[in-house]
């Protein structure tokens, strides 16, 4: 049966999520780094179904955004319009990260899609913010599965970004250095092979946050199984 989906106004919509709180998923979000300041505890399961009611709406996804409801903020990623985005929208929205999940799902369900992707990259990686320089890394996980218009030298050119960033220590900053090495050398199997010889090419690296980060991504990025699923 086909979702008829209706334009519901954001008052709507929050009280929609306010009816699916469990403080049980709030604990279980805690536990695993999630800022609940904020939040009621809805599942990302319940938020895309409640995505799949309702029609794009770049002023709708703004006001749910606005409202700073964590809930509210995931599905805003979800129901906004790329095109519409400005670059100054992605400058404000990084600024309100405040949780991993928040900022990788935001990454991930829209900000890869707009024109400003590559120059956020670039831009963010930069960045002293922690979740600012977490979202320039993770732009390009997503990048490496979404942007099927890019080619391979424009992945390349991200590796000098993950080289000079391996020393930092900080854990959401670090695993998105190590999810970015990983998710290009998963894209195909040419860029397998040129993010192995950039990992051999780091020998040299003593920090524990770099040593962690080119352990563990040769060790996917070498894994039989995982070479089996990239794309030749």
């Amino acid at each position: 049966m086909k979702v008829i989906k209706e334009l519901k106004s954001c008052k709507e919509i929050l009280t929609i999520l306010k009816s699916k709180q469990s403080k049980d998923n709030m604990a279980g979000m805690s536990r695993f780094g999630i800022n609940v300041e904020n939040a009621y505890g809805v599942t990302v399961k319940i938020i895309k179904e409640i995505a799949k009611t309702l029609p794009k709406n770049h002023q709708l996804a703004d006001e749910l955004w606005n409202s700073g409801i964590h809930e509210a903020r995931i599905l805003s990623s979800l129901v906004d319009e790329n095109d519409k985005l400005t670059e100054e929208d992605l400058e404000r929205k990084v600024l309100d990260f405040d949780s991993w999940d928040v900022c990788d799902l935001t990454c991930n369900n829209l900000f890869v899609y707009t024109s400003f992707c590559e120059k956020k990259i670039f831009e963010w990686v930069e960045r002293e913010e922690e979740f600012v320089k977490r979202a320039g890394f993770v732009l390009i996980a997503c990048a490496a599965v979404h942007r099927k218009d890019w080619e391979n030298e424009k992945f390349v050119s991200f590796l000098p970004l993950v080289e000079k960033h391996l020393d930092d220590e900080r854990n959401f900053v670090k695993k998105a250095v190590n999810w970015a090495l990983r998710g290009v050398g998963k894209k195909n199997l040419v860029l397998n092979q040129i993010c192995l010889d950039f990992i051999n090419g780091l020998s040299y690296v003593s920090s524990k946050s770099g040593k962690w980060i080119v352990n563990d991504a040769r060790k996917e990025l070498v894994n039989p199984k995982i070479i089996m699923r990239i794309k030749p």
